[in-house]
């Protein structure tokens, strides 16, 4: 039988599969959103249909936790878990150091929040997010909508002073409005190329009134996983970057 998807469908399921491997029994797992956390969604469930896999999922999303339930994998809230053993979720960009973009899905409050309570992270990902230096992919900026003008102002000052020359900020919008995180606040896309330094920039992005948190996740992710269209997947393990090829899932 063909098919039909197409090529960066297949690397993407390749990867999520391949994610399986990193989920026991018993864990408590971090459930991300997106095109490529979706996959793994599909392929959990399958793995507790077919193998009696006990899990439990912690949604990162309004959207996740919707499909999730859909499948039939058992959720908790975060309070309501606990520490988690491990989250599993994509990511729009990520560099050498394993340092991501997230957010493109509006969900990286709290990605970001429940990757950081996990034991680890593991980004599942297509060839196309692999990149040499963060910042090709607009960076998101979760803000209040409570003075959104002015904190939009302080982040343009905060560029002129990192002498940052291409920058362009746009607040996200959706066909009845501005977007809104499940949080309730506005994003910010920020598009301002080549980052250089991702953690200096991350940091003084939080020091401004009014910014909740950035899409930049350093030293967060401690495996990605990168479907190929044929199947094949590498698994990039930091901080060592030592890379290994499994064959085709």
């Amino acid at each position: 039988m063909t098919d039909a998807l197409s090529p960066t469908d297949r690397a993407k399921r390749a990867a999520a599969v391949k994610a399986l491997d990193y989920v026991k029994d018993g864990m408590k797992v971090g459930l991300g959103t997106g095109s490529t956390a979706a996959w793994f969604l599909e392929a959990l469930a399958k793995r507790i249909t077919e193998t009696g896999l006990k899990i439990i999922g912690v949604p990162t999303s309004d959207r996740t936790r919707v499909q999730a339930g859909r499948l039939g994998i058992p959720l908790r809230s975060l309070d309501a878990a606990g520490w988690l053993d491990i989250t599993v979720d994509g990511a729009d960009e990520f560099d050498p150091d394993l340092n991501l973009i997230k957010g493109g899905g509006g969900a990286l409050l709290h990605e970001k929040i429940i990757a950081t309570a996990s034991d680890r992270m593991v980004v599942i990902a297509d060839p196309s997010k692999e990149v040499t230096a963060l910042g090709n992919f607009p960076l998101p900026v979760e803000i209040v909508r409570f003075g959104a003008g002015a904190t939009m102002r302080e982040i343009d000052r905060l560029v002129d002073r990192l002498w940052i020359t291409v920058f362009d900020m746009r607040l996200r919008e959706r066909d009845d409005g501005f977007y809104l995180s499940n949080e309730g606040h506005l994003i910010a896309d920020l598009h301002i190329g080549r980052i250089a330094d991702p953690a200096m920039l991350n940091i003084e992005l939080n020091t401004l009134p009014g910014v909740v948190e950035t899409g930049l996740f350093i030293g967060v992710a401690s495996a990605a996983v990168v479907g190929e269209a044929d199947g094949t997947v590498r698994v990039i393990e930091a901080p060592s970057r030592s890379v290994a090829t499994a064959s085709p899932a």
